[in-house]
């Protein structure tokens, strides 16, 4: 590719070495992907470097990110949040507190229906913990997973005996992986996928782990001094898969982090991804989705890509908060409510309605553009 003048700091930042955190190397193909790499202020997308033979690097592809004008902004603002307060499968899991963003800011959001749940509400939010626990261990190993790493965050380990509420509080992730049957492998479901908190619970419990020693306040610290302090959270039982409580402010800053590419699971999101539901896939044993869904699971999260979906990347939990990033990877979303009957696959719906609504109002307001 011929670079024009603007894209000369590009380049120069992608050679300085700046984004290895999230870059991948494809040995085959000699070839470097980065989602996302920030230069003066502006952050471009998708990067695809080539080493060539001579040794020259050749640039494949580049992307800015979408641009939102300001009508357009406050059309998506408007639809985003007409679908909140009035869409069907909104109204039917009232109370909530809803946002949307981009990798650097909140711009869009509020609370729906009383008793009213706030950006700071401290939630308990179940399975929405495996996709921090996830991006955890991708910082752990420097962005290059092991097979068995990854057998673990795409549960396939075979070790499914695991209850949702398996720990008890004044646990360590190893006496509770020690209680009952939690720590009991299954062999004839190993290579399969089956969800449940057992494969993150013994995973954290490996040697090249080391986190069985850690109780609850001990393995919020470990994930924060990887992650990073601003991300604060807690866990009110040591289960990585599904212990923590969180506020949908602070689950919205690990979102930005990873739209803008500051931790290695921005390069991730997507990858590894294993067929979820048994009535359609041989490899599959347990999914909580919705049979009328077959979305695929990747480390510590889904990608919502069947053909009723839009792609977008989340981590549903069971109380019913739900996070999610969309498609491509420009603006993220949290859905924060507690609901202890089970309600993961009901927020799902109520955050793609108002991710639907967003995405729909950008075609409206261009057509008013021209109108005028």
């Amino acid at each position: 590719m011929r670079f024009g003048r603007r894209l000369f700091p590009v380049l120069l930042t992608l050679l300085a070495g700046g984004v290895g955190a999230q870059a991948r190397f494809d040995p085959a193909t000699q070839q470097l992907r980065i989602p996302t790499v920030e230069v003066e202020g502006q952050l471009y997308r998708d990067a695809l470097l080539r080493l060539d033979a001579d040794g020259r690097l050749s640039l494949l592809a580049l992307s800015p990110p979408p641009v939102s004008p300001p009508n357009q902004l406050a059309a998506r603002v408007a639809a985003a949040s007409q679908a909140a307060q009035s869409d069907a499968r909104c109204t039917a899991v009232r109370p909530f507190y809803w946002e949307m963003g981009d990798a650097s800011q909140r711009l869009a959001g509020g609370s729906v229906g009383l008793p009213s749940i706030e950006a700071g509400s401290q939630l308990p939010i179940a399975s929405s913990s495996k996709w921090i626990y996830a991006a955890y261990v991708l910082e752990r190993r420097a962005g290059q997973p092991t097979a068995e790493d990854i057998q673990f965050l795409n549960f396939r380990s075979g070790y499914t005996q695991f209850p949702p509420n398996g720990c008890q509080a004044q646990d360590t992730v190893a006496s509770c992986l020690a209680r009952d049957n939690n720590g009991v492998k299954t062999p004839a479901h190993e290579g399969f996928f089956y969800y449940g908190g057992g494969h993150m619970q013994k995973h954290a419990n490996q040697p090249s782990m080391g986190l069985g020693a850690l109780d609850n306040a001990g393995l919020a610290a470990e994930l924060r001094r990887l992650l990073g302090q601003d991300v604060a959270l807690a866990y009110l039982q040591p289960q990585p898969a599904g212990g923590l409580r969180m506020t949908a402010r602070d689950y919205a800053t690990f979102l930005r982090k990873l739209l803008g590419g500051q931790l290695r699971m921005s390069a991730w999101l997507g990858a590894q991804a294993v067929c979820t539901n048994p009535a359609r896939c041989s490899q599959a044993l347990y999914t909580p989705v919705p049979a009328t869904q077959s979305w695929h699971y990747g480390l510590g999260h889904w990608i919502e890509d069947d053909p009723a979906g839009d792609g977008a990347f989340s981590s549903a939990g069971a109380f019913g908060f739900y996070p999610w990033i969309d498609a491509q990877r420009s603006h993220y979303g949290v859905l924060a409510r507690f609901d202890a009957g089970g309600a993961g696959a009901d927020s799902s719906a109520c955050g793609a309605a108002i991710r639907q609504a967003w995405v729909g109002a950008a075609p409206l307001a261009a057509a008013s553009r021209r109108r005028q």
